[in-house]
């Protein structure tokens, strides 16, 4: 009985060099074909924009092709495998490792292995780079793609209630005595009339409220308009209102994200969703690793059966069902149907054991 892990060091590193070639040049593929899509129905509105040019869409390409990296990567790595398995299988090599001793498990050892790397840079990847993109295009998606604060940007198209009167801030950046507001308006109301429109360029704190910049007041009864440079807003409101009234899990490493959860939580606030993206944060790099052994379900034994492209549909429809499930999961953790822990990782432990145990009753 051959009780080693891996085959031998040239087996190993020839399916693993196959599959990291074969997944990247899907993950390339799928990035240009979606991104091109994507610039299709984007492209005008960021053109529509005064000022912007070809510069502004290479900037959005930019921004949204990490994003597109780090939603599609899971994917790439199903149809490399599946693409792996079947030119092995296509070429009896598969037959021939297993005629040779070598069992299923150490055929797809060295691409686990490889999957955990693909798995431990996209996590990097994610925290480095992805986070600060999305949250770089989600100021500039609330700027309807005109200027943007300088800065490191922070939420969005933030709304907060002061009594009666409504508050909307196009954005904002820092936190505590940092704070700091962009393209704010006030809906001053009494008993749900609304009785003035206050707007300001922006928006810092000060003793007694905050310091509006450049207000234009709009008296809704008498039909005028005043403008000054600068107004003390009475109203009571805290910076933890706006910091903390739209945290974007996607947007925040996962260290970040945890001290925001801690602060929601110490304000009261509900914090499941948010603890059910932060889990994600591990558990989907991680579902890199399961795809192998999903796609291996349908490629072991595909010379034998003679039915190639009916197993490789198989195996892509049991990779797909797991992105479904996944969603699922993380719908059901927002609505707080699933605690977070369980709508993370539930679906990556469902499917683990559903491709081992396929695996080891026709293969083992």
């Amino acid at each position: 009985m051959n009780l080693q892990f891996f085959p031998s060091r040239r087996i190993a590193l020839y399916t693993a060099r196959l599959f990291l070639m074969r997944t990247l040049g899907v993950l390339a593929m799928l990035v240009v074909i979606l991104q091109m899509l994507d610039l299709l129905a984007e492209s005008g509105r960021i053109l529509a924009a005064e000022g912007n040019g070809d510069g502004d869409i290479w900037r959005y390409v930019s921004l949204r092709a990490p994003q597109l990296i780090a939603q599609f990567l899971p994917f790439a790595v199903l149809l490399g495998t599946l693409i792996t398995f079947a030119a092995l299988s296509q070429h009896s090599e598969v037959v021939a490792m297993k005629a040779s001793g070598i069992s299923a498990h150490q055929i797809l050892a060295p691409l686990i292995v490889a999957a955990a790397l693909v798995a431990l840079v996209s996590f990097a990847f994610n925290e480095a780079v992805v986070t600060r993109a999305t949250g770089t295009l989600s100021a500039w998606e609330a700027a309807d793609y005109g200027p943007v604060p300088r800065g490191r940007p922070g939420a969005s198209n933030i709304w907060v209630r002061s009594g009666d009167d409504l508050v909307r801030a196009r954005t904002v950046a820092g936190s505590g005595a940092t704070t700091r507001l962009d393209g704010v308006t006030i809906y001053r109301r009494d008993g749900g009339t609304l009785r003035s429109i206050v707007t300001a360029d922006r928006a810092v704190p000060a003793s007694g409220g905050w310091r509006l910049e450049n207000v234009r007041t709009f008296d809704v009864a008498s039909g005028t308009a005043t403008r000054r440079p600068v107004q003390i807003s009475d109203a009571a409101l805290t910076t933890d209102q706006f910091t903390l009234a739209n945290v974007n899990a996607d947007a925040q490493p996962f260290a970040t994200l945890r001290r925001s959860i801690a602060e929601l939580s110490a304000a009261g606030r509900p914090t499941a969703s948010l603890e059910a993206g932060l889990w994600h944060k591990l558990s989907g790099p991680a579902s890199a690793m399961l795809m192998p052994l999903l796609a291996a379900v349908a490629a072991f034994g595909l010379a034998r059966a003679g039915q190639l492209f009916v197993r490789a549909v198989t195996g892509m429809a049991l990779g797909f069902t797991y992105f479904v499930a996944d969603n699922f999961a993380l719908a059901m953790g927002d609505l707080g149907a699933y605690p977070p822990l369980l709508a993370a990782w539930a679906p990556f432990l469902l499917f683990l054991l559903i491709g081992e145990t396929i695996l080891v009753r026709t293969e083992e």
